[in-house]
């Protein structure tokens, strides 16, 4: 009866954990789907030659929408990619 009750424990703990860790991948890749958008849109608006390098990608998984625009401003700008 003692083991029942630790393995119900341990799949509901597990299953939160999933739950939290999926939850988290589907909103950075919707992060970065949305940044690489505007990253593609930017590039072809304003005639810039960004390559889409893996930093490039990063930034974007990561900063989304506003890592594009930084990336964009700073390649409108000449500073960066």
């Amino acid at each position: 009866m003692v083991t029942e009750i630790i393995m119900l424990v341990v799949a509901i703990i597990a299953a939160y954990v999933l739950y939290k860790v999926l939850k988290t991948v589907k909103n950075m890749v919707i992060n970065t789907i949305m940044g690489l958008i505007v990253l593609v849109i930017g590039n072809i608006v304003l005639d810039l030659n960004i390559v889409y390098d893996w930093i490039v990608i990063l930034i974007c998984a990561i900063a989304g929408v506003v890592g594009a625009i930084m990336i964009i401003l700073l390649s409108y700008l000449g500073i960066a990619f």
